[in-house]
């Protein structure tokens, strides 16, 4: 970094962007404005950090919580003042109940022009309330002896917060405030080279971080994982229950191989690599009879669920449940889990794994998997019978089109509820969305930080208003050669979700408020970004039109039209397709 700087403003800036590279930032997202002036120059300035221009700060946001969710290190998002920072709160919110580690660094005016009706001038002080883990006015920049240790200390600590060494990983919010002058000059107009900055900006010896923090995993003290292994061990009707876990899911998968229990997984959970996951577990979970008959004993649970109604139904109050949490969340809307168990789930499954004895045979877990099976056989035939392209066809095609290292985006609504029901088993893909406050909004956004932050393609499956609702998304000026990703966006014309809720039964207000038909040509919106765009009009055509896309590299739009009414019929014969074999 330059060691010297021309004013206070410019010497704080240098200061941020130094000690964010030593922590491991590499990323930053700037949305341009004149208070950000010191950061954004002192960002373009740092070969360290990639820096991403967006000129919407809302999409800004959404890009580092992308970022974010593909890396697990916080990127910074860096705005001016005034209304500018209010437009990250979506991406706050969902960074903050998403667990996604995000840098929010908000420039402001010093304190003499606030609540005077100065120019782009709001009160940003604690401005996302409880929705971050630590907030932080830094303050004026000073030229005064100790204030770089400040500042390095308070930047080390905002690294460390975001990255959970107190609780889970989540948003930290910085308020810079800066005076004049905000460019590199002196008070009078001079250039940097007189650098009247007197303070030293030198961090670590070594390019260290100014501090850095440690935080081992929980675990269980060895008495409370025998007791744990020895009441798995000896119950035989059980099940582990898998959502968006947040780690390696591999040893969840060994213990319920070696305790005979089936595995319930949503699609964030990483955990559909193999056949140990079931794949039609909301469908089987629907129906009374299977459901009345295969009421386990005892859940394992990890992570966030709540995606297939008819699993939520059969883990009920009365079944006994354990939710293992690292974080000690409280993951449980249905208010159905007795015990919380606060550990590292790997660690524990691993250590519970370990003494389990493999069974010789479980009839429990053949039944489950039988029934899977034919379930699968069922939901084939339907989805198979025809060329017209579905909603469900196209989540489980998708999913398997993607290339070998991949990264699938998912949009919330239908596509993530298409792909729990039908999402084959397969390695080599890794699936990703914005499940923490479940919105559409930032979609496009998220998807490109994702892109950003990936070596292999990314393919993004979402719903029309989902792609509309983040169009400016594509306003992204990233500061590398090109992102690859391919969008492919389900378009029927309004909110599918909505034909499956009890609105529909109100048909006088019902495309009016809530199906909301649009009547947008999405080519025509592909066109205005400049980007390529293909409509796949056959379901047998879609999983090449996804690998040639991602094998040709770039921002590419593949639109697959659809009928709502169609298909939410679609989805009912399905049901009673399986509802019929099991």
């Amino acid at each position: 970094m330059t060691t010297a700087a021309a004013n206070p403003s410019h010497a704080l800036a240098l200061v941020v962007v130094d000690e964010l590279a030593r922590c491991g930032v590499t990323d930053a997202v700037l949305a341009p404005g004149s208070r950000s002036t010191a950061l954004a120059l002192a960002l373009a300035d740092d070969p360290r950090v990639r820096l991403h221009v967006q000129i919407d700060e809302r999409s800004a946001g959404f890009v580092a919580v992308g970022l974010g969710r593909a890396t697990g290190r916080p990127a910074a998002v860096v705005t001016t003042s005034g209304s500018a920072t209010a437009n990250l709160h979506p991406a706050v919110v969902e960074a903050d109940t998403g667990h996604v580690p995000v840098l929010v660094l908000t420039t402001d005016r010093p304190p003499e022009l606030r609540h005077t009706a100065s120019n782009q001038t709001i009160d940003q002080l604690g401005l996302y309330g409880p929705a971050v883990r630590w907030f932080c006015e830094v303050g004026v920049p000073e030229d005064r002896p100790g204030v770089v240790a400040y500042w390095r200390s308070t930047l080390a600590r905002a690294y460390a917060e975001a990255t959970g060494v107190r609780t889970s990983p989540g948003p930290v919010h910085l308020n810079l405030a800066f005076r004049e002058p905000t460019v590199p000059e002196t008070d009078d107009g001079r250039s940097r080279v007189d650098h009247p900055f007197r303070q030293d900006l030198s961090g670590r010896t070594g390019g260290a971080a100014w501090v850095t923090t440690t935080r081992p995993p929980a675990e269980l003290p060895p008495d409370q994982l025998a007791a744990l292994a020895e009441r798995i061990a000896g119950t035989e009707r059980g099940l582990v229950v898998l959502g968006d876990v947040g780690s390696d899911v591999a040893p969840a998968l060994d213990l319920a191989e070696r305790a005979g229990w089936p595995v319930v997984a949503e699609p964030l959970s990483d955990a559909r690599r193999d056949g140990r996951a079931l794949t039609h577990a909301a469908q089987l979970t629907a129906v009374p009879a299977f459901a009345a008959a295969h009421r386990p004993d005892l859940v394992l649970r990890i992570g966030r669920t709540g995606l297939a109604r008819g699993v939520a139904e059969l883990l009920g109050p009365d079944v006994p449940q354990l939710l293992v949490d690292p974080y000690g969340r409280w993951l449980d809307p249905h208010r159905a889990v007795a015990e919380l168990v606060v550990a590292d789930p790997a660690r524990t499954c691993a250590g519970v794994a370990e003494v389990l004895a493999a069974p010789a045979g479980s009839a429990w877990l053949d039944d489950w998997r039988r029934a899977d099976g034919t379930a699968a056989a069922a939901v084939a035939a339907v989805l198979e019978e025809d060329d017209t392209p579905s909603e469900p066809r196209a989540a489980r095609d998708v999913a398997a089109a993607v290339p070998d290292g991949g990264a699938l985006v998912v949009g919330s609504s239908m596509p993530i509820r298409d792909l729990d029901g039908y999402l084959r088993p397969r390695r080599g893909l890794r699936i990703l969305g914005n499940r923490g406050a479940s919105g559409i909004d930032g979609f496009v956004s998220t998807a490109l930080g994702v892109a950003l932050a990936s070596s292999g393609p990314t393919v993004a499956l979402c719903g029309d208003l989902t792609f509309l609702h983040d169009g400016n998304g594509f306003l992204l000026r990233p500061d590398v050669a090109a992102v690859d990703c391919t969008f492919v966006v389900v378009d029927n014309d309004g909110g599918g979700i909505f034909s499956f809720l009890p609105q529909a039964r109100y048909p006088a207000a019902f495309e009016r408020v809530f199906a909301t038909p649009h009547g947008r040509d999405l080519a025509g919106l592909a066109a205005f970004h400049g980007l390529p765009h293909e409509r796949v009009t056959s379901a047998t055509a879609l999983p090449a039109a996804v690998a040639a896309a991602a094998g040709a590299g770039g921002i590419r739009v593949l639109e697959v039209r659809t009928d709502r009414d169609a298909n939410v019929a679609l989805h009912r014969r399905l049901q009673d397709a399986v509802a019929a074999a099991v």
